[in-house]
């Protein structure tokens, strides 16, 4: 049967123990010969294998003139490794969280729907009480001049206006006659001049 290649992070896991075991600074076109006869990594994946890991803080690189020299301690790796495992069970942690809150609203629409028809019902059953309160509001105002409370107050009401009109127009024909003996002016240019209508007279 045909051997079965190495997975993603087998290869990574193998790339890992080069550096571990032999605590060395190594190129990539060193690598490219190690690894396929120490590891079993195919040479083609080893720049991907290597590139996957810098982007995970487990190998560190640096250029020096014109060549990338790559190596790893198992101290800072181990680091490494702790802080993506941190990471990514934190965004589990998170998926969790989302995952209850959208079931939490799931069922929450769910029991919103069961009982549709009856809340449909009261619904309507509100709609109707709503405008039979205000028929009924409307009929009381309508109603209401007929009180005889409310009659009264008007009455009362009226009849304070009718006592301050009539006082007004008794300043005005004291008015009125303190300027004809004082000025002699007729009545009609009194009335004119002051806009008072001629036949002011008392409200019985």
């Amino acid at each position: 049967s045909k051997k079965k290649g190495l997975s993603f992070e087998e290869k990574r896991a193998r790339m890992m123990e080069i550096f571990f075991e032999t605590k060395d600074v190594f190129q990539l076109k060193d690598l490219e010969k190690i690894a396929p006869k120490e590891k079993g990594i195919t040479s083609m994946s080893v720049k991907e294998i290597l590139q996957s890991l810098v982007d995970d803080g487990m190998v560190d690189t640096d250029r020096i003139g014109t060549s990338n020299y790559f190596w790893a301690f198992p101290s800072k790796a181990l680091h490494a490794r702790k802080r993506k495992l941190e990471e990514l069970e934190s965004q589990v942690a998170e998926s969790s969280q989302k995952k209850e809150t959208l079931q939490k609203s799931i069922e929450k629409s769910k029991l919103g729907r069961e009982d549709t028809v009856e809340r449909a019902a009261l619904l309507k059953d509100l709609a109707a009480l709503r405008q039979e309160k205000e028929q009924l509001k409307t009929e009381i105002d309508k109603y209401r001049e007929c009180d005889p409370d409310v009659v009264e107050e008007m009455r009362q009401t009226n009849q304070v206006a009718k006592e301050a009109a009539n006082r007004w127009t008794d300043n005005i024909f004291s008015i009125k006659s303190w300027a004809k003996r004082k000025f002699g002016f007729e009545e009609s240019r009194i009335d004119k001049g002051f806009g008072i209508p001629e036949d002011l007279d008392y409200i019985d």
